[in-house]
């Protein structure tokens, strides 16, 4: 499952034709006072394992790629960004070595919410280039439980409810739950009409333009329970992604 552990002959002889190339990604960035600042790297290269893990597919993980674009947090002690510039040269560079292996699929698994802007570009670049089929996947956005209910919903993007149960989950070694403070939570009167952070009319931000302590969202009663709920959601939807992504073809008329 670890590309990294095999030999050259190793990697050479693997069927190709079907297996997945995974390569996670994250951060390194604030989180607030209670969540390391390795949070997104942590939750993606987990649960890009764990649902390899879950699937008969064939998996390849890729060494995680700690570093992503965080400029929406410079300034804030711990924060370590690279620009979109840099970034989209070391993905598209990823695809091109993954390519040049032989292999014909690639999928990126992505913790962090600056990311996937940056993701999709990389991605059409490697799929025109070099003829892979590249799947770019975020781990916030294979949704929450059915009937699981965020408290701050309406306001929550960054150290809020939701990631910090998953934390108290995967680390709860990492969590300072004596420190979970409350912030963003001016945000749904700050945009009463069409505008939001994200969606269809979204608005370009930085943190510093939302919370004075680097939470948007409300950790307070974040619990391990519900991270594994959260968890367990991920990774079974991850897994059959695997799955589709390893049979998947393009058929065209052209």
């Amino acid at each position: 499952m670890r590309l990294a552990h095999l030999s050259t002959t190793d990697v050479a002889a693997i069927d190709k034709t079907i297996a997945l190339v995974v390569q996670p990604i994250g951060a390194i960035e604030q989180h607030g006072p209670h969540l390391p600042v390795m949070t997104d790297t942590f939750v993606g290269e987990q649960i890009a394992t764990l649902a390899a893990e879950q699937t008969d597919a064939e998996v390849w993980i890729l060494p995680t790629l700690s570093y992503g674009k965080s400029t929406e947090h410079l300034g804030w002690a711990g924060t370590m960004s690279l620009s979109s510039e840099t970034l989209l040269a070391v993905l598209k560079d990823v695809g091109r070595s993954v390519a040049a292996s032989g292999f014909t699929r690639l999928a990126f698994v992505n913790g962090h919410g600056g990311n996937p802007a940056s993701l999709d570009v990389a991605a059409r670049d490697i799929r025109t280039e070099s003829g892979l089929l590249v799947f770019p996947v975020t781990t916030g956005r294979l949704g929450a439980p059915q009937g699981l209910e965020l408290p701050d919903a309406e306001f929550s993007i960054h150290g809020g409810h939701l990631e910090t149960s998953v934390m108290l989950h995967l680390a709860p070694e990492t969590v300072h739950t004596d420190r979970f403070v409350l912030g963003g939570d001016h945000l749904p009167e700050l945009f009463p009409g069409e505008l939001s952070l994200e969606g269809a009319l979204p608005t370009a931000w930085i943190s510093d333009d939302l919370t004075t302590n680097g939470v948007i969202g409300d950790p307070r009663a974040a619990t391990a329970e519900i991270g594994k709920e959260i968890v367990t959601h991920w990774t079974g939807r991850l897994a059959s992604a695997y799955a589709q992504m390893s049979a998947f073809e393009f058929r065209t008329a052209r």
